[in-house]
């Protein structure tokens, strides 16, 4: 039986992933700061799915992490799609902090939890869904980029260390464009803006075949092969922005 963790399955990309999930036979726990959101889905397939409400800015998210691998009886896959992102040329300060506390703090608490879980049980599949902000600063944007980047580099960082240990961890690092989901339901225009049930399915997919880094989809992919090797001072001066 396989079995799976997402963190931040209540909406969104992390919800897609748990329903192509459990098409496929998976038992899974599914965590959120919504009681409600998480009993809604567990409805849809209460014998696969075990719930647990968790914020992963606080203190007690690792223990509650562990009780919900508990819950499912233990995990072979691990999903990190919980994060926070916005707009921000004003810098105002509570917001970079706050995305700092959920991107940096709340990864780091998970991740880690998730990486000691699969070291004292003889492996198992690390996944996160960070971003192609990650490739470049966004100047309307500053921490969520900034903190995007942390993350690819953070998983970069425990596949050395897995390597080291000689762990048998994978690591999937998945990197989407503008999703339709609440994240961006803020109003403005995102271009090229791709629908969270297709993404999900991709997703799902990448795991399945373990990919390493997945940027989703090919269109963003382009986009991402010329964002690198624009020079930084073309960069600087590019009007990167999306309208209100």
């Amino acid at each position: 039986m396989k079995r799976a963790i997402i963190i931040g399955a209540t909406s969104g990309i992390g919800q897609e992933v748990a329903k192509c999930l459990l098409l496929e036979g998976w038992q899974i726990g599914i965590a959120g700061r919504r009681q409600s959101a998480l009993e809604t889905l567990q409805r849809v397939a209460p014998d696969q799915i075990e719930i647990q409400t968790l914020d992963v800015t606080q203190e007690d998210a690792a223990e509650k992490l562990n009780i919900l691998i508990n819950k499912v009886g233990g995990m072979d896959l691990f999903l990190l799609s919980s994060g926070i992102g916005f707009q921000n040329m004003k810098l105002d300060m509570e917001v970079e902090l706050n995305t700092a506390r959920t991107n940096v703090e709340g990864f780091i608490r998970m991740v880690d939890t998730a990486f000691a879980y699969f070291r004292k049980n003889g492996g198992g599949h690390l996944a996160v869904i960070s971003s192609i902000a990650g490739t470049k600063g966004l100047g309307v944007a500053p921490a969520y980029s900034a903190t995007k980047r942390f993350q690819n580099t953070y998983i970069d960082a425990l596949e050395q260390l897995a390597h080291l240990q000689k762990l048998k961890i994978h690591f999937t690092d998945i990197r989407p464009g503008f999703v339709s989901t609440d994240l961006l339901n803020d109003g403005k225009h995102y271009p090229m803006l791709m629908k969270a049930e297709k993404v999900g399915r991709h997703i799902a997919d990448a795991l399945k075949h373990k990919r390493r880094v997945v940027v989703i989809d090919w269109r963003y992919r382009i986009l991402v092969f010329f964002w690198k090797m624009i020079p930084r001072w073309i960069w600087k001066r590019l009007p990167v922005k999306t309208n209100g």
